[in-house]
């Protein structure tokens, strides 16, 4: 997918489309980009790494705008725009993808499903593949097929430098091992290629609210069940107050999750239930917020390894805003730890508790509150994912032997922290 024509397009404030290009998913998010360099190929962001770099600007990297603390979006630098970057190619007999860097979920999603195929990829459409790729990529086919970088054959990348690298596990395999979870620390990824599975079409959401009384009970039977799980269901709860939520999504045949259907009927009183069959691109846009940029956001984020009793009822106690589980393991576990940057792959549960608003007035209340609930749960957490970092060191995403790694890769790639605005991983000073 390189070309070696420069079509870079720069668009400077006041100028049409700069305010819509630095609009991002967190509307909290209101920095202005000295420039912003809409790219339409890998030398178009060589190019506009290099120009950064003549002129002393800070980088942002910019695809679907997800990211919580809208780093994409530089005051007073140079956003590197790769929404235009956006095309995806399949190959159904080898059941390989080539996504650009700017793609979308929904992209690779619609275009693979046309063939019955998918990857692993996170739960809204309008999400980068390239973020949600970097930091390790959870999604519906995790368990079955492990996570977004664990279905990465091969990376496209621009160094600090302007070079144009690959990497893949036989060349620069030091470099494949760190793009697989150590987010965009090294370059900028302009192309994937991405394993596909044959999944079909079908999948199937079930969802049992259960009565505020027994919600300890039956969260505690929801983790027990999990451990039996089939791979092809992912457990989910949600809880809001004393509200609790639990169920699952199924990637196959509805028929084949009957009988799990009724096991969750018959883990308490039911005040409400949901199973609705469904397409996979239905299941994949189902959560998408088309109006969804224009609320402010704040969230936290926590793994358990495992789910004590004490951490249920420090969950149960929840301050009526959003708290969501989901599971992890099948797959996602059976990647040797040391095969890749990613990390806690022995996690049962993700967490993550998170609220949205409109009103600039709200924003302490709204950061405090979820800041304390968060801390509640502390003491259960083994890690985090890399995505959900808000401010937070990034000792919490990988263990001291994984970053030091981390940290020689990139002093190698990227020693004077070029890209800095991520996750960041310091190189050796």
């Amino acid at each position: 997918m390189t070309t070696t024509t420069v079509t870079l397009e720069l668009l400077h404030p006041g100028e049409p489309g700069y305010d819509e290009a630095r609009t991002v998913w967190n509307a909290m998010v209101d920095r202005r980009p000295a420039v912003i360099a809409r790219c339409h190929s890998t030398t178009d962001v060589a190019a506009a790494v290099r120009f950064a770099a003549a002129r002393g600007l800070e980088i942002g990297v910019r695809c679907g705008g997800h990211n919580i603390a809208g780093l994409a979006v530089p005051e007073a630098g140079l956003m590197i725009d790769l929404t235009p970057m956006n095309e995806v190619r399949i190959d159904p007999d080898q059941r390989l993808a080539q996504v650009q860097g700017g793609a979308l979920l929904g992209e690779l999603d619609r275009a693979a499903q046309q063939h019955g195929l998918a990857t692993t990829a996170g739960n809204v459409s309008h999400t980068g593949v390239g973020g949600l790729t970097l930091g390790g990529g959870m999604g519906w086919l995790a368990r079955q097929y492990g996570l977004a970088c664990d279905n990465v054959v091969s990376y496209e990348m621009v160094t600090a430098t302007g070079d144009i690298v690959t990497a893949s596990a036989t060349h620069n395999a030091d470099l494949f091992w760190g793009l697989r979870g150590g987010g965009g620390n090294f370059g900028i990824v302009t192309a994937f290629e991405f394993r596909l599975h044959h999944i079909g079409t079908r999948t199937l959401v079930a969802d049992f609210t259960y009565s505020t009384d027994q919600a300890f009970a039956v969260l505690r039977a929801w983790r027990d069940l999990n451990a039996t799980a089939s791979r092809q269901a992912t457990f989910t709860a949600g809880i809001r107050g004393s509200e609790l939520t639990a169920g699952f999504v199924w990637i196959g045949d509805p028929a084949d999750c009957a009988d799990l259907i009724a096991v969750f009927r018959s883990l308490g009183p039911v005040v409400a239930e949901s199973i609705e069959e469904m397409p996979y691109l239905t299941l994949q846009s189902r959560d998408d917020s088309v109006q969804g940029h224009r609320f402010r956001r704040y969230w936290k984020g926590h793994y358990f390894k495992s789910l004590p009793d004490e951490a249920i009822h420090a969950l149960l106690r929840n301050p009526g805003i959003g708290a969501s589980l989901q599971a992890y393991g099948g797959a996602i576990a059976d990647v040797p730890d040391e095969d890749a940057a990613f990390s806690h792959r022995d996690t049962q549960f993700e967490f993550v508790t998170a609220t949205r608003w409109q009103d600039p007035a709200d924003d302490a209340d709204r950061i405090a509150t979820v800041r304390a609930y968060a801390a509640t749960l502390d003491p259960y957490a083994g890690g985090a994912y890399l995505n959900t970092l808000n401010g937070e060191s990034i000792n919490r995403a990988f263990p001291p032997a994984k970053l030091a790694r981390l940290t020689e890769l990139k002093n190698t790639y990227d020693p004077a922290n070029v890209f800095h605005l991520n996750q960041n991983i310091r190189p050796t000073a």
